[in-house]
């Protein structure tokens, strides 16, 4: 039986086809980055928050700062230099991010449910994320979840501000933003500022009423909706096998 986490990891993996850097996420981001390097993007060159570039670990980090990164590693750089050197000056093309609510402009909430003085849940915070949108060529994200809760109409904290925010406030973003959004019912994208997310695939067996149903706000949908391609044997075998074999993020 295939998991809906082993559904993520294999679709986002092929979303980095042709990408050459990526600035992955713990989770499904890590799964969905080491599945490309071995099917659709040989030549990526995985980048993690803890300065450790093209990483080439023996398994799965369990957190950003797990030694078995640094062991095989291209380069561990220095937190100015991992953000002034690469992420600032443009080296990232795709940064692959998680969140707990996004909005229809690609705008994510990753701090706190509720109010910010007094909220329901208070989550890890950003990291590095909100410099990972502002200056990544573009952004991926991959939630667990799509329903009303995550799918927002309007976030309860913007955590990652995407380029039309910036742009509101008189700034000058450097990248699109968040492109594509991967979640268990199918792929939300959008082009660049001012455009919003719009369904443009759907898994075996979803609909788009599903898709709207579970959506915060009047989801917008392509003229044409594809059908994704189910995971492949090869896909599923290497990612069990090969990518987690211990289960680390699989579920």
């Amino acid at each position: 039986m295939t998991t809906s986490s082993e559904v993520l990891s294999v679709v986002a993996s092929r979303e980095l086809a042709g990408k050459r850097t990526v600035f992955a996420g713990i989770g499904l981001p890590t799964l969905a980055a080491s599945l490309a390097h071995l099917t659709v993007a040989p030549d990526l060159e995985i980048v993690y928050e803890s300065g450790v570039c093209g990483a080439h670990p023996s398994h799965l980090p369990e957190t950003i700062a797990d030694a078995v990164l640094i062991t095989g590693a291209e380069a561990v750089l220095s937190m100015p230099a991992l953000f002034g050197y690469v992420l600032q000056g443009g080296h990232i093309d795709v940064g692959f991010l998680g969140a707990a609510q996004i909005d229809r402009w690609g705008n994510l909430n990753s701090s706190v449910i509720g109010d910010w003085h007094s909220p329901k849940v208070r989550l890890p915070g950003p990291g590095g994320a909100m410099e990972v949108m502002a200056n990544s060529r573009e952004v991926f994200v991959v939630m667990r979840r799509h329903d009303p809760r995550s799918f927002v109409d309007e976030l309860d904290f913007c955590t990652s501000p995407g380029p039309d925010r910036a742009l509101a406030a008189c700034l000058l973003p450097s990248g699109l933003g968040v492109t594509k959004v991967i979640t268990e019912l199918g792929i939300l994208a959008r082009g660049g500022p001012g455009e919003e997310l719009e369904l443009v695939a759907l898994h075996p067996g979803a609909t788009v009423e599903q898709a709207r149903e579970a959506t915060g706000w009047p989801l917008k949908v392509a003229g044409d909706v594809t059908v994704i391609a189910p995971p492949s044997e090869a896909e599923l075998r290497l990612l069990r096998e090969d990518v987690d074999p211990e289960r680390v993020y699989l579920r």
